[in-house]
């Protein structure tokens, strides 16, 4: 981290020129088990990783907003205005920092100086391992640091769902922005999105490691088939509390559910309720297992997830359907399943140590056999929330 700080220091000074600046950190996350729960009601169980958004800011003593990323260094320094605080296609990744002072002055935050902004994020784009969300929390961390505003952690994650909701038009739950700002390490944490009441869960993989591939598939999430999911969860909840008084897929278990589901009246929507339902019930389970230290069946209930994924709420894709059933084929690997969104990004795997080149290798060829182009791979350790360098 230190090295980094350095380079992203000096490559600061070259770009804006000489002058103090401070440099901050915030991670990326991957879910560990509870996908697609979060805008239903249900439980995720995600954790912050060592890869992040790197910055270096400083304020300036104008209105300019001046933006720079040294993963698109190509495209320049991008100029904007805390008077032009408006959603554009040619504004590309800057959105998503533009966000976050808008959605602060939507809060009553009143920010009347622009920055100088450097990124560099170290977390594949497009990987589903929430870039943008770790843009936008560490860009809330900046400025709540630089202008004092003193705003929680937990309140930068609501701020900055807030702002991809709302100015990025990405219909997100909370999951992403609460891990990444609430980050703790070597824990995963166990959310209930309903109400946002949290714990944290050791994660403590004797003789395994968390590798994640990233099948290098983009996908845009906005325009990906994410808000049509979320629709069809909506319909399918209001059809049910026609015959029983919940307020969200979440407050069922299965039982209740299998009861109640001719209420739904289409067969796609009865799939999609029926993975929200399940898969909470499974993220509940796998972090009652993890605690109980039975790490076989947390890596079963893993499994499951991805077939649910696949089967009922129909969000994998060939891509991470061949590297969740090539992993399945590998000797030591205790789970594996699709995270994030889902339409490419990435998969998770809990591999144990032996077995990690064997998985790297093997699971690589096959992918690159299949699909034409290759996967890449990151073994990751649980790491903290956002930080001042």
């Amino acid at each position: 981290m230190k090295d980094i700080k350095n380079t992203i220091l000096q490559k600061f000074r070259e770009v804006y020129g000489e002058g103090e600046a401070h440099a901050f950190f915030a991670p990326g996350r991957v879910n560990l088990i509870g996908e697609h729960t979060d805008y239903n009601g249900g439980h995720v169980f995600p954790c912050a990783l060592t890869i992040g958004t790197y910055a270096v800011a400083r304020k300036r003593n104008d209105r300019k907003l001046r933006f720079f990323s040294m993963n698109f260094e190509h495209l320049g320094i991008i100029t904007s205005s805390l008077d032009d605080l408006k959603p554009c296609r040619e504004a590309g990744w800057t959105n998503y920092p533009k966000g976050i002072f808008w959605a602060l002055g939507q809060r009553g935050y009143e920010i009347n100086e622009g920055i100088d902004l450097l990124l560099f994020g170290n977390i594949p784009n497009g990987s589903g391992l929430s870039s943008s969300a770790s843009v936008e929390v560490v860009t809330g961390y900046i400025l709540s640091e630089l202008f004092g505003l003193g705003i929680s952690n937990q309140d930068l994650a609501l701020i900055g769902q807030f702002s991809e909701n709302k100015f990025n038009g990405v219909n997100c739950g909370i999951m992403d922005q609460f891990a990444i700002a609430m980050g703790k390490k070597d824990h995963a944490i166990f959310l209930d999105t309903a109400d946002l009441s949290y714990e944290y869960a050791p994660v403590q993989l004797d003789g395994a490691k968390i590798v994640i591939a990233c099948s290098n598939k983009k996908r845009g999430l906005g325009d990906s088939k994410y808000n049509e999911r979320r629709e069809e969860c909506e319909t399918a909840l209001a059809e049910i509390q026609k015959e029983m008084p919940i307020q969200t897929l979440g407050d069922l278990t299965e039982e209740q559910f299998e009861q109640v589901k001719s209420a739904i009246k289409d067969d796609v929507r009865r799939k999609r309720a029926k993975h929200a339902v399940y898969e909470n019930q499974r993220t509940i389970k796998a972090v009652k297992a993890l605690q109980e230290n039975n790490i076989e069946l947390f890596g079963q209930l893993m499994n499951a997830s991805h077939v649910s994924l696949r089967d009922d709420y129909e969000v994998t894709g060939k891509e991470l359907d061949t590297l969740v059933e090539q992993a399945w084929k590998v000797d030591g690997v205790i789970g594996s399943r699709m995270t994030g969104a889902g339409f490419g990004g990435c998969t998770v795997s809990i591999v144990k140590d032996e077995a990690v080149d064997a998985f790297i290798e093997q699971v690589g060829k096959a992918y690159k056999d299949k699909i034409g182009y290759a996967a890449d791979f990151y073994v990751v350790e649980i790491g903290s929330g956002p930080c001042h360098l």
